[in-house]
């Protein structure tokens, strides 16, 4: 049965069809709405052990939707482990403030593609300051805990790079941050800056408010160790602007979720907001279409994954852990032990009556 305490049962009580979304948004919305119910079909699957048949209804599969991330997660997190290096690792944020956010309204794909431009020019330059070619994982995020505009970006840099002669140097700075924040913040704000007047904007009101106040790059402690990395990269990496956990009660007209209010130290406090008004912040946070939030630079690249990564990996005596998560595998949920095997698929009119449960007599025989 599906709850009415998820971000899908706020969307299908609010007409997302008017002018007020975006072809992309309207579809994105209806597909989350859609997600998990007959109107998407599905497939009956039986155990290969136990033989209990269970009928499940498809999913979405949007990379907006709270319910179809999981299997994503898994797969990625499993490839970023094949690409550890035996160093620290430093997670940086690099923060838009708050007078971007209407250009960011309008032009998504503009205002994000030159944040991803200026943040990695911003730590390519420090790097090459000191000699080295320095790699990045790059994740987009554009929401604040109450779901308002609050694009920033998610950087975990490793404490390392190469130098000109392609020889590893290790940056052993356990207790210190990578570079000096205030130095970080005065180049991320030129080089963004560049980047909006290399994009045709030239606002010279927007220029001025962008230069008028400093830019927030907060910096933590290196992580403790590679298992850190992989925690809080599964933590982070395929988020979406609110999950169902959050949200407390949803009624006709309004929907009440927890959020943390950072300027009270994290408190936990609750908000309600009309329907419409949920499903308007939400889809402020609908990325543009093709658009990729995950992005990889310098010796995490794709070029060098091409084989540059494995020979430095190589030298490195690091063994490269390759074990493929295979997501498709379902376990049964009743026994524990056996495997999920679909035996039929159906569509918009439901599962085939004789896999309703008050029509089976004895579990499922798989060939």
């Amino acid at each position: 049965m599906q709850s009415t305490c998820e971000v899908a049962g706020v969307l299908r009580g609010v007409n997302t069809s008017d002018a007020s979304y975006t072809i992309h948004q309207q579809k994105t919305l209806r597909a989350i709405a859609q997600c998990r119910t007959a109107l998407l079909g599905g497939h009956v699957d039986a155990c290969n052990d136990c033989g209990t048949v269970h009928i499940s209804y498809n999913s979405c599969r949007n990379r907006h939707c709270p319910k179809c991330q999981g299997h994503k997660r898994a797969e990625w997190i499993s490839k970023r482990e094949e690409d550890l290096l035996p160093c620290s690792y430093y997670h940086v944020v690099f923060t838009l403030p708050q007078e971007i956010n209407h250009l960011a309204l309008h032009q998504p794909k503009l205002v994000y593609d030159a944040l991803f431009t200026a943040v990695w020019a911003t730590l390519n330059q420090f790097g090459t300051t000191e000699g080295l070619h320095l790699g990045m994982i790059a994740v987009l995020h554009t929401w604040g805990q109450n779901l308002s505009l609050h694009p920033h970006l998610h950087c975990i840099v490793p404490g390392g790079g190469v130098d000109r002669q392609g020889k590893w140097i290790q940056q052993l700075r356990s207790n210190k941050f990578l570079f000096p924040v205030k130095a970080l913040s005065k180049v991320f704000r030129a080089k963004y800056v560049q980047q909006l007047r290399q994009k045709g904007i030239a606002d010279k009101a927007l220029i001025e408010n962008l230069f008028a106040k400093p830019w927030v790059v907060y910096a933590k402690r290196p992580f403790g160790g590679p298992k850190q990395v992989i925690e809080y990269l599964g933590r982070y990496t395929h988020k979406v602007a609110i999950s169902n956990q959050r949200i407390e009660q949803v009624t006709k007209d309004q929907v009440t979720f927890r959020y943390k209010d950072y300027k009270e130290k994290g408190a936990v406090k609750l908000m309600t907001l009309s329907n419409t008004e949920f499903v308007r912040r939400f889809s402020q946070h609908i990325l543009p279409l093709r658009f990729v939030r995950i992005r990889h630079y310098g010796i995490l690249s794709s070029t060098w994954k091409r084989g540059k990564l494995q020979a430095l990996q190589s030298i490195l005596h690091v063994e490269r852990k390759e074990t493929p998560v295979n997501t498709l595998l379902r376990k049964c949920p009743c026994c524990k032990t056996g495997i999920l095997i679909t035996i039929e698929v159906f569509g918009k009119r439901g599962p085939p009556k004789q896999y309703l449960p008050e029509n089976q007599t004895y579990p499922a025989q798989l060939n």
